[in-house]
């Protein structure tokens, strides 16, 4: 049998409503492990951790992985598990630290040991003293640099049981998906709107979408490239419903009817309200979109305000103070970069103006509205709209 420990991050804060969280969180590991057909294992809360016993023996990597990528876990180790007994602690550590020899050769080690157990007779820094005294005996190769060494040997102390590992692997951490409600993210073929709608997700919002499309303008291969990105995006946020939404009408009005360097600013009001009565009709509580201040002509300050005026729902763009390149940065940590870069055109790039406006003013956007039939418009995009739940690869929800 393999144990781990997993660490619970921000959620170890969470006071009055931590066994809420810790419960969400358990509950997510385990359903990400059964997808994964990661089967016999057993999960256990205790003291604020939550430790994984895997009785068979799966891949290590494997485990890790799945883990690791579970919003709301902090970090993991595998661990060995002993009685809290200090000879046995002593004799389990002697034994950790030759298995590591035989894999690495000789190295430098520290040992640190925390005693969560106050009843428990030794205190941390004395024990430290006393384990790492053993291993040095045991393992005659080693010694000790206690500043830079190259293996920490963590002694863990806790009631009836000590747990001995040498990484705390980094994980994905935030909140466990589904303590924050859901949003509606508008979600392109760019980098922006899937790295937005991870974002949220890692903040516990569950996620769905909505698509525009200008067929025949945008291509089916286009809409498919938005589809394989939603997939990535969902290993990590689950199943999403992706609501997708013919716009080309909407934009043949506004550019017959409309003044040309407007017609940026005036499509996006459309897809915003839009997105709107999908998120209200489908239980959202917010749109996510993947603006970032400053960076295209309808992501001014002027023109993000004009969008917002056309909507009551809550707007959240966590990307809004970003740069380009700590955005991209997160798309290849999560796998959608690669994806979002090929060259397959969006609705966004139809009708686009040589000279579009930067700082629409809200009457003028007013105004030109008043030559279209908007509620007919939106209606007609509204029964265009098919949906589809797009589940992480070759694994249902």
């Amino acid at each position: 049998m393999n144990t781990y420990i997993i660490r619970c991050g921000e959620v170890a804060l969470k006071g009055m409503n931590k066994p809420y969280f810790e419960k969400m969180l358990q509950d997510k590991i385990r359903a990400r492990l059964k997808r994964l057909s990661l089967n016999d294992i057993k999960l256990q809360r205790r003291e604020g951790l939550i430790f994984l016993y895997d009785y068979a023996n799966h891949d290590e990597e494997q485990i890790i992985s799945a883990v690791s990528k579970v919003f709301g876990v902090s970090s993991i180790s595998k661990a060995i598990e002993v009685a809290s007994e200090l000879e046995e602690i002593k004799s389990a550590a002697v034994t950790y630290m030759k298995g590591l020899i035989e894999k690495r050769g000789a190295f430098t080690f520290k040992a640190e040991a925390k005693r969560a157990d106050k009843t428990f007779p030794i205190k941390s820094p004395e024990l430290s003293r006393m384990v790492g005294a053993a291993v040095l005996k045991g393992c005659k190769v080693l010694s000790v640099d206690v500043h830079e060494p190259q293996v920490r040997l963590f002694i863990n102390v806790r009631k009836d049981k000590t747990y001995i590992y040498e990484d705390k692997i980094s994980a994905i951490g935030g909140l466990p998906l589904g303590t924050n409600g859901k949003g509606m993210v508008l979600l392109s073929g760019g980098i922006d709107s899937p790295v937005a709608a991870f974002m949220m997700a890692r903040r516990g919002m569950l996620i769905d979408a909505v698509h525009f499309h200008s067929y025949p303008y945008t291509s089916p291969r286009a809409q498919q490239k938005v589809e394989e990105l939603a997939e990535l995006v969902s290993d990590y946020c689950g199943k999403i419903n992706m609501y997708i939404i013919n716009l080309l009408p909407i934009q043949e009005a506004i550019v017959k009817n409309c003044p040309a360097e407007e017609t940026t600013i005036l499509v996006r009001r459309f897809m915003m309200r839009i997105a709107q009565k999908v998120a209200e009709a489908n239980d959202a509580l917010m749109l996510i979109t993947g603006e970032n201040l400053g960076q295209v002509a309808s992501q001014t300050a002027q023109a993000i305000v004009a969008s917002d005026s056309v909507v009551s729902m809550p707007v959240m763009r966590p990307l809004i103070s970003m740069d380009k390149v700590e955005i991209m940065e997160i798309a290849k940590d999560i796998g959608t970069y690669d994806k979002s870069i090929e060259p397959y055109e969006d609705c966004c790039t139809v009708f686009l103006p040589k000279h579009p406006v930067t700082k629409p003013k809200l009457e003028n956007l007013e105004k030109s509205e008043s030559r279209l039939d908007v509620e007919a418009l939106i209606k007609q995009a509204l029964e265009s709209c098919e949906v589809k739940t797009i589940h992480p690869k070759s694994v249902v929800m």
